[in-house]
């Protein structure tokens, strides 16, 4: 039986966040059940063999969201209408629509790092939706220890980060607004060392701190709302934000534009290094990478939405030179490195 999606979140939750209780209240942005994405992400992930979806994701988010946030959420109206008079329920309804209409805007123009981890937190659901954690908590807690390293010394250290290994025997990663990171299965068992780990984290990291799906994200649906693609009726920032959640775990899976993906190869590079690794892990995953099989059924995807290793190669090589020549005893960590299960 498939783990719920809630117990998925709530996992990588746990492995990520040491001081949750002092975190911020975000803002309360609905998400809904979204079938056809979570199918659509399982198709473009490979995961032919995937049962159907057939989880309450937005139920289930919700109560992550609750746990989380220690946010309370009162029985529908319509169920308390049912125990009252005509009036009282007609008055309960008006009431509701008026706290709902009174709900604070997602700021597309300018977004809040709080908006952008609700957004990104609810995007990550998605993506799990697709492709659950590795059921493996050592595996889930020593990614997320490195990943934390290695985002501590980008621009962005503040940020909630969370990391996870997904279900998955393609050869990729994914990230998502706010600081959510998570890499396959199969492009973990590529791996041979801690430092080449740190730099494929220092990758997402980079996207991560650039917003790089975030202003995909925020051009598309500032492009929707001022071209009147959507009508007055279904313009409401919430509708906009639900349609948000899908489309943004589509552009997690899908193709960013190359000078992003070259851009987030240098500051992965960058961040490695500063947290002490060597600094050419991630181009040594590269260099593997590009070794494999184009017809390979794990690098499809991978292929389709970035730029071949070997032009990431030799745009890394153009934008460094000898910068890296005088860093020294960078640690690999083989012996630390963790070998997975299975």
């Amino acid at each position: 039986m498939k783990t719920p999606i809630k117990a998925q979140m709530n996992t990588l939750l746990k492995n990520t966040s040491r001081n949750q209780s002092a975190m911020p209240k975000h803002a309360k942005i609905k998400s809904h059940k979204n079938l056809l994405i979570s199918a659509l992400l399982a198709s473009m992930l490979g995961l032919s063999s995937m049962q159907s979806f057939a989880f309450d994701l937005k139920g289930a988010l919700k109560e992550a969201a609750e746990k989380e946030f220690g946010q309370s959420q009162e029985a529908p109206a319509k169920d308390a209408a049912q125990t009252q008079t005509t009036e009282t329920g007609s008055t309960t309804s008006e009431t509701s629509a008026t706290a709902k209409n009174s709900e604070p805007e997602f700021n597309w123009k300018n977004p809040s790092t709080e908006e952008e981890i609700t957004l990104g937190r609810e995007i990550a659901g998605n993506l799990l939706g697709a492709a659950p954690l590795v059921k493996d908590a050592a595996l889930q807690k020593y990614v997320n220890s490195v990943g934390r390293w290695v985002a501590s010394q980008s621009e962005r250290p503040e940020l909630p980060w969370r990391f996870g290994v997904i279900e998955s025997e393609d050869i990729n990663a994914f990230a998502a607004p706010g600081g959510y990171i998570m890499l396959t299965k199969g492009l973990y068992r590529k791996l041979t060392n801690e430092a080449q780990l740190a730099g494929v984290l220092g990758h997402e990291i980079g996207h991560v701190v650039k917003k790089h799906q975030l202003k995909v994200l925020q051009k598309q649906q500032l492009l929707n709302m001022g071209a009147g693609f959507l009508s007055s009726k279904y313009a409401k920032d919430n509708q906009l934000v639900s349609k948000a959640i899908g489309t943004g775990a589509e552009i997690s899976a899908r193709s960013l534009d190359k000078s992003a993906e070259y851009e987030a190869d240098r500051l992965g590079l960058s961040y490695a290094a500063r947290a002490g690794y060597e600094p050419y892990g991630l181009t040594e995953v590269l260099q593997t990478i590009g070794q494999t099989n184009k017809n390979d059924g794990s690098v499809t995807l991978l292929f389709k939405t970035h730029p071949h290793p070997d032009d990431r190669l030799v745009a890394l090589g153009d934008a460094i030179g000898n910068k890296l020549d005088n860093i020294k005893n960078g640690k690999t960590l083989e012996s630390r490195f963790y070998q997975l299960k299975n």
